[in-house]
């Protein structure tokens, strides 16, 4: 199945290790080979990296450890087809605008009629590609719409449409996501189909705070930059990819990130 990870910092930092465990797990071994995206966030832009080849052997991800500028926010995903053709169009994360920021989404997961809901011509978002994530997220996003109308809204009525969403998308399969708005990110679990072929969790927790002026070896192999401070860093990740202790999420659980920490509404 595809693979989710999310890394929200208090401060920013470089990926470096963490991204590249990760990506091995698009090597042909794993047969997520269908195409790998990561996207970085810089205020209320993205810096999208994605290609429909496997990330395992990908010289991209050179270039992004050697060039990357630090960041506070990264969400990251390994694609196994299941809808859509492997294709740029079809490779995650996605991206859209809405009020004024780039909002971006990743999916692991089967949904079933999503397509078919996403079709409607009234609607202000519309899929490129032909994947059931990309219609899960239009219809997302027509649902926050209304909430940006206005200006940035509480957090609040966010998670309470996306939990709302998410409820709806359920029954249709398989959801679990990540998505950001710039400023949050949630991630939502369901369930996932295991190595050994049962079913488990679908999204797993971590938080590291690093006490201040600390000296330890860089969590997970992602480098503080500057090194200097405080840190506090969560991560999200469809499989739990550092040694320490991760949590698994619940059915229909969602969390929220932001500078590194569990957000309240």
């Amino acid at each position: 199945m595809c693979e989710l990870f999310c890394l929200s910092a208090r401060k920013p930092m470089r990926a470096s290790f963490s991204l590249r465990k990760f990506a091995g797990h698009g090597a042909p071994a794993t047969g997520n080979v269908d195409g790998w995206g990561v996207a970085f966030h810089e205020g209320h832009e993205v810096r999208l990296y994605k290609e429909p080849e496997p990330a395992g052997n990908s010289q991209w991800l050179d270039f992004i450890e050697r060039h990357t500028l630090p960041t506070r926010q990264l969400v990251s995903h390994i694609r196994h087809a299941t809808q859509g053709a492997n294709s740029l169009s079809n490779t995650q994360p996605f991206v859209r605008e809405l009020g004024g920021r780039t909002h971006l989404f990743a999916h692991n997961g089967d949904l079933k009629e999503v397509t078919a809901r996403a079709a409607d011509p009234a609607h202000r978002f519309h899929p490129v590609g032909q994947t059931d994530s990309e219609s899960a997220f239009c219809l997302l996003l027509e649902r926050l719409a209304p909430l940006w109308r206005g200006g940035v809204p509480p957090l609040g009525p966010r998670l309470e449409t996306i939990a709302a969403f998410a409820a709806a998308m359920r029954p249709l399969g398989t959801f679990n996501f990540l998505y950001s708005d710039g400023e949050f990110v949630f991630g939502h679990a369901h369930r996932r189909r295991q190595a050994d072929g049962t079913t488990g969790p679908g999204l797993w927790f971590r938080h590291r705070h690093r006490a201040e002026h600390g000296t330890s070896q860089p969590e997970a192999g992602v480098a503080l930059h500057p090194a200097d401070g405080a840190q506090d860093l969560s991560l999200l990740a469809s499989v739990p990819v550092t040694a320490g202790h991760w949590r698994p999420l619940a059915e229909g659980e969602i969390v929220v990130l932001a500078g590194g920490e569990l957000q309240n509404p």
